[in-house]
């Protein structure tokens, strides 16, 4: 059996040994030749010139290509407004303007420098303040209504009026944007791109370069990293590889330098978020008001989808009696922010987490009990603001579960008699939950096909539209066919991804890569067993069936499928205990002229969700998880170390255990280090300072937990999903939160009675340093 077995990832092997193939690891066709991005050094204004005859004489240089070279400029995943290369009008500081073209790196840096740019400058906007100041917006979402709002707070015990900020996050993928275009006969191109969206890349670079959709076919075989900085911002540079191609005739490739990487693309985008809750006495949350906004940056990207996100998600883990949520995204002059894991649901549900903390001190409670108080219950008090009403909740339960396995109470006993020593150190423990929605916001997207081909020894090849970008969403395909033809997964191969295969695909993200595809690839693979099957029943129904007769055509509503049983590569045919082992089936049905191919399509059920009431069902399911953090802090530098970190997921029945615990712990530190370490520096004119490894910091081996305590709380109650398994990519991403809530809880101990902490996210060194002395 596959399922639920640890089988190694499928490129593992290749990846510790270096053998593994990325973009730039490609051979080097003859006459290939380079392209590279230039971009302009200024945040808002007019490109008026660009200057690049001294560039052109650099021996090497074969072309500079501008906006006006595309036979389209302009791309974008929700609205095409976003220019492949500024045309005129600047977006953000290091936009890319223009492309050079070289037989090597080192006559395109000389180019480079002898570019110049003619600018008339104009007055940037940078913060969601100053876009709130100049009416500067790209979307406004329809509020999510409840409850009459304004007297659930006139009549409330208590009130708490929050304002939350929290600062982007640069994806810090291992691998740069990258892309080969190689240019094909009858003027079609091939483009290799390290992008999360093969159908969204193939259609922009078709549109750029003034070709129909079929002459341009993509190919992902893998990503060094994604994390949604590749859903839609891969395109692009897709393009201007293949302009270059289509121009010259030439082999083109792109790879940006990290640092030019970090410049020029979105991030996470920053929220400030108005929050507003009444409560009782006890801490029981009445309502809410909660005003979010995101900073788009320069263009819509996918901004209003991730904002809406936010909104799904601002009422993290908790039952919201009465609520009025509503949310903005403003356009300044900052990178176009786009998808990055958790897609906006951090945003929103730690604006919760945080007030949650306030709630507490007010109150003079453990905010674990507040929150297990306001947990989505079972049978009642399990609709959202939304109107979707969660099904099968075990969030009561692994609450339950983790408070008692982590020792929390014993803990933070510990943790005050500690605190009240002081010692120079203060530690905080905090417990947090995550709640994510899993499916695609925007309905069309929840689909996906799958091409499934039995050779006739009895190995499998297996194409999809999803991308493995380290993931592991190709091992749980192969693990979901193996298992359903009962054959060791080493018999399964999931191909390169390629457009001419599977078509009008969604991207690989919402973390609904595995479910979407993997549907869709068991979908196939139960309509061959069907046809396989009735082969096999024939022979038993036609025992004087020789090499002159052939079997006849499938008849759904004769197929006996009960009375055949599958295990380990043998087939069963239980009443008359006939076997017949894979590989003899495999060919009887070769030769028989059975169809051992398979094409099929598959779409998630029971959405809808509508815009213009926000009410509705946007989400399949939910994945749940909790976890406590613990944290101590040195009050003399504001150094925060986590000292231990206990995690309990509600995955359903897990494909692989192994690829599902690398992503929550990987999940989880990515979020720590949002909240922690993560800080973007810009310069007064709106240019990244902070744009490598030696200015951007990530968390290191020595940043983990030094205790790390990972259980899945495994069930079969999520029928929903494909093998009643649960999406795992972005929800564990969530808890991360609970180190900050953790550090808020270790200065609460240092605060002034009354007196709220003003903590921003990331909580820095310096910031946690800042808000202790605000307390001294």
């Amino acid at each position: 059996m596959s399922i639920g077995q640890n089988q190694k990832h499928d490129s593992s092997v290749g990846h510790v040994t270096g053998q593994s193939i990325f973009i730039d690891d490609r051979g080097f066709l003859k006459n290939e030749i380079h392209a590279y991005p230039v971009g302009v050094p200024a945040a808002a204004g007019l490109l008026k010139k660009i200057d690049y005859a001294e560039a052109l004489k650099i021996p090497g240089i074969l072309a500079i290509y501008t906006a006006k070279d595309f036979s389209h400029n302009q791309w974008g995943t929700i609205v095409s407004e976003q220019p492949v290369l500024v045309a005129d009008k600047i977006g953000y500081y290091s936009e890319p303007a223009c492309i050079i073209v070289g037989e090597n790196h080192d006559c395109i840096r000389k180019a480079k420098s002898l570019i110049r740019f003619d600018i008339e400058a104009a007055q940037p906007i940078f913060t969601v303040d100053e876009a709130i100041k100049a009416d500067s917006y790209i979307y406004k979402a329809t509020p999510f209504i409840r409850g009459d709002i304004d007297d659930v707070f006139k009549k409330a015990a208590h009130t708490i009026n929050h304002v939350f900020e929290c600062g982007g996050q640069e994806h810090f993928y291992m691998e740069s944007q990258a892309s080969i275009a190689y240019p094909m006969e009858n003027g079609q191109i091939e483009i290799h791109s390290s992008s999360q969206h093969p159908t969204e890349t193939q259609h922009v670079v078709a549109e750029a370069l003034g070709l129909s959709q079929h002459q341009v076919v993509c190919v992902v075989k893998r990503m060094g990293g994604g994390f949604g900085g590749k859903e839609s911002q891969a395109a692009p540079f897709a393009a201007m590889a293949a302009l270059a191609a289509q121009k010259l005739n030439r082999a083109c490739r792109i790879a940006l330098t990290k640092d030019d990487d970090m410049m020029m693309t979105g991030k996470r985008h920053p929220f400030k978020n108005w929050i507003d809750i009444a409560f009782d006495h006890d801490g029981k949350i009445l309502g809410l008001k909660a005003t979010l906004y995101a900073n788009g940056g320069a263009y819509a990207d996918l901004s209003s989808s991730i904002l809406e996100r936010a909104m799904f998600h601002v009422d993290s883990a908790y039952y919201i009696p009465s609520c009025h949520i509503e949310g903005f995204v403003v356009r300044t002059n900052m990178h176009s922010n786009t998808a990055f894991r958790g897609f906006g649901g951090p945003q929103g549900a730690m604006a919760m987490e945080s007030i949650i903390e306030e709630m507490a001190r007010l109150l003079k409670k453990d905010a674990y009990d507040i929150r297990r108080m306001n947990c989505y219950g079972k049978q009642d008090r399990n609709v959202t603001p939304y109107g979707q009403k969660l099904e099968n909740n075990l969030l009561p339960e692994i609450f339950d579960q983790l408070v008692q396995d982590s020792d929390y109470k014993k803990r933070l006993h510990e943790i005050e008699i500690f605190n009240a020593k002081k010692n120079g150190k203060v530690k905080g423990i905090s417990f947090t939950p995550t709640k994510f929605g899993i499916s695609f916001t925007a309905r069309f997207l929840n689909q996906a096909n799958a091409q499934v081909n039995i050779h006739k020894d009895g190995t499998i090849q297996v194409s999809t539209g999803a991308t493995e970008m380290g993931q592991g969403v190709n091992t749980k395909i192969q693990q979901i066919v193996a298992h359903t033809f009962s054959i060791p997964a080493d018999m399964v191969q999931v191909m390169t991804t390629s457009t001419e295969k599977n078509h009008n695909t969604s991207p690989t993200a919402a973390s609904a890569g595995a479910d979407l595809n993997g549907a869709a690839a068991f979908k196939a693979c139960e309509n061959l067993k069907k046809r396989i099957l009735w082969l096999f029943q024939n022979i038993i129904d036609q025992t004087t069936m020789n090499d002159v007769d052939e079997c006849p055509p499938l008849i759904l509503d004769q197929l006996r499928e009960n009375e055949f049983s599958w295990s380990n590569q043998m087939i069963t045919h239980t009443p008359s205990k006939t076997q017949l082992s894979w590989s003899d089936l495999v060919i009887k049905c070769y030769f028989n002229r059975i169809s051992l191919g398979e094409y099929a399509h598959f779409k998630t059920e029971g959405l809808g969700f509508d815009k213009k009431t926000g009410q509705g069902t946007p989400f399949k399911y939910f994945t749940n998880g909790v976890a406590v953090s613990e944290v101590c802090i040195d009050e003399f530098t504001g150094e925060c170390k986590v000292e231990r970190v206990d995690i309990l997921m509600e995955l359903g029945r897990l494909i692989n255990p192994g690829i599902d615990y690398g992503q929550v712990t990987g999940a989880f530190v990515q979020g720590m280090g949002w909240v922690t370490t993560e800080n973007l520096f810009y310069s007064d004119k709106g240019q990244l300072l902070s744009h490598s490894p030696t200015t951007y910091k990530i968390p290191n081996i020595q940043d983990t937990p030094r205790i790390f305590n990972v259980q899945f709380n495994e069930n079969d109650l999520n029928i929903e999903n494909v093998k009643r398994s649960k999406a795992v990519g972005e929800p564990p991403f969530l808890l991360g939160i609970s180190v900050w809530t953790a550090i808020k809880h270790a200065i609460g101990h240092r605060a002034k009675e009354g007196r709220s902490i003003e903590l921003t996210s990331p909580a820095t060194a310096e910031r946690i340093l800042m808000e202790l002395s605000r307390h001294d």
